[in-house]
């Protein structure tokens, strides 16, 4: 079922989350989830894991430069290593300097890119990005869906903001059905925009 004909309707049939409601990185990570499962899991879209792809081999390099250290000062203890273990450890903390800044500018908050494939397999994929945040002390969640059309044509974005007292009972369980409903009416509008245009 494409996309691009049908506006999607969904349902989730699993067993209810439950979550300590006074702890909001459960709360945030718990809608995340959520939200991935509606979309990779129900509407069929295929997870892009580039963004991760990006801090693993910002990591594998610099526990790379960590490690080759550790041999090279096996090898030649500490007065004569002393050169190869500074350039190193430079080296190391530039990298989780690089990291530091992938995550907070490139990553922000996105916790799935997901892909709609053509079915034809002509036209390029569709990108669906999703993001969020919970600040600290903060009951306000926020979702912000990124819709990239593969024909090139421009950026749409939907987003809400509401409180998690909203989709969680006074238990700490998710009640997916008022969920649902949001993120319905983000992808939704979305899908509408394009099959307008």
């Amino acid at each position: 079922m494409s996309s691009r004909n049908v506006l999607y309707k969904w349902s989730i049939d699993d067993k209810p989350v439950k979550v300590d409601k006074w702890d909001g990185t459960a709360l945030k990570n718990s809608l995340d989830d959520s939200a991935k499962k509606v979309l990779v899991d129900k509407m069929g879209f295929i997870e892009s894991h580039h963004l991760m792809d990006g801090r693993l081999i910002i990591c594998t390099i610099a526990v790379a430069f960590a490690m080759f250290a550790l041999v090279w000062d096996y090898l030649k203890p500490f007065p004569l290593s002393r050169p190869i273990l500074i350039i190193c450890v430079l080296a190391y903390f530039i990298l989780m300097a690089i990291l530091t800044v992938y995550t907070s500018y490139r990553e922000k908050g996105i916790f799935l890119v997901a892909l709609d494939k053509d079915a034809a397999g002509v036209d390029p994929d569709n990108v669906w990005t999703v993001s969020s945040y919970l600040k600290k002390y903060d009951d306000i969640y926020h979702l912000i869906i990124d819709y990239k059309d593969g024909k090139k044509r421009g950026l749409r974005t939907a987003n809400f903001k509401h409180s998690v007292a909203k989709f969680f009972d006074d238990n700490g369980v998710l009640s997916y059905e008022i969920y649902e409903n949001e993120l319905k009416l983000l992808i939704n509008s979305l899908m509408s925009e394009k099959k307008d245009k």
